[in-house]
């Protein structure tokens, strides 16, 4: 079965506003789609390869306008917003006077192509912080991704961001990357302390997720490093007792998308049932997949032996392994993915 990718220009915004919203009374138009940097873990890169981005004047503008009819806050979103060709043209349009009274937000920003003009803007329509994902401290680590970013990028971004007069720098990491150890964790702990340091009158706060492996991506065959679960609290103290904020995603909950994501048909009568409780908790999933895997919720057939909870979260993979996805053809071919997590580790060796 091949993916089926859509090469108009038109990209999607906001049919919808409500207050009741994860982002509520903002009207949401999509910038670009994808991602070309192809972090080794990433998703919504991989996946949704090409790199497309939505023509200025005959899809952009006109979505702005007409989210103008119903609100005030305009978000622009995608993945790698500011690599868009036309991006300065589309802020030098919302730059006009004629704004002055509209909110804008811009979703997480490349670090490497913050710059003045981007960080002035925002600070003129009315956004309080800049949001950028370095994903880990260490530059080792870093460059396993596939992470094009550098330290001073990381410092310049931080002093655009202070000098504009925005109130804070939101960043993301992650933790349980594939050859993680504790020097890195201590890595990004540094490199948050040493952004306080230098650009005091900013409020940092740190986004921490656990790094869950993804179907069509280099790292599909990695799997949850058990170690995460400390490494977030150790993380997470560290920076809060010198005054950063952190805002750590559960680690269990990680765990359950870990298991969703690597599972196959096996799991649906895990999901079925799950779905009949009045509320879910995690020792509910555990328990529930637990019950399948003895058979107590299955056929009574080879067909569904379940593979046991460590297996499916906690085991990388043979690159020989028949994915529960292989029968799905993405952008990239498995030798291609295959090909770039090699290639991530050869370097890293080095």
């Amino acid at each position: 079965i091949k993916k089926q990718t859509w090469n108009g220009g038109n990209l999607c915004h906001s049919s919808v506003i409500t207050p009741n919203s994860a982002w509520p009374n903002i009207h949401m138009v999509e910038v670009v789609r994808s991602c070309p940097e192809l972090c080794r873990f990433c998703l919504a890169s991989y996946l949704t390869l090409p790199f497309r981005s939505a023509p200025l004047e005959e899809n952009l503008i006109p979505a702005v306008q007409k989210g103008l009819q119903a609100t005030k806050r305009i978000g622009l979103l995608g993945a790698s917003v500011t690599q868009h060709p036309e991006f300065s043209d589309l802020l030098d349009w919302l730059n006009q006077d004629q704004f002055d009274d509209v909110r804008l937000s811009i979703s997480s920003v490349r670090a490497a192509t913050v710059n003045t003009k981007i960080t002035n803007i925002l600070s003129k329509r009315g956004s309080k912080s800049l949001t950028i994902a370095i994903e880990s401290g260490s530059q080792r680590i870093r460059e396993l991704i596939n992470k094009k970013l550098y330290e001073e990028e990381i410092f310049s971004a931080a002093q655009y961001t202070y000098e504009a007069g925005l109130q804070g720098l939101k960043l993301y990491g992650m933790v349980g990357l594939p050859t993680e150890n504790e020097e890195d964790i201590e890595a990004t702990a540094d490199l948050l302390l040493r952004l306080k340091r230098k650009t005091k009158g900013l409020r940092y706060t740190l986004g921490i997720s656990t790094f869950v492996p993804k179907a069509q991506t280099p790292f599909q065959w990695n799997g949850v490093n058990n170690e995460a679960k400390k490494r977030l609290k150790k993380l997470t103290k560290r920076l809060e007792s010198n005054g950063i904020q952190a805002r750590p995603e559960s680690y269990g909950w990680s765990v359950i998308q870990a298991l969703i994501s690597r599972s196959d048909r096996r799991l649906a009568p895990v999901i079925e049932a799950i779905r009949h409780y009045p509320k879910v908790s995690l020792g509910e999933w555990k328990k529930t997949y637990l019950a399948a895997f003895n058979g107590e919720l299955n056929p009574k057939s080879e067909e569904y032996i379940m593979p046991s909870w460590e297996e499916i979260i906690y085991d990388s993979w043979p690159s020989s392994k028949v994915l529960p996805w292989s029968h799905l053809e993405g952008p990239l071919k498995t030798e291609q993915l295959l090909n770039h997590k090699n290639q991530s580790f050869k370097k890293n060796s080095q």
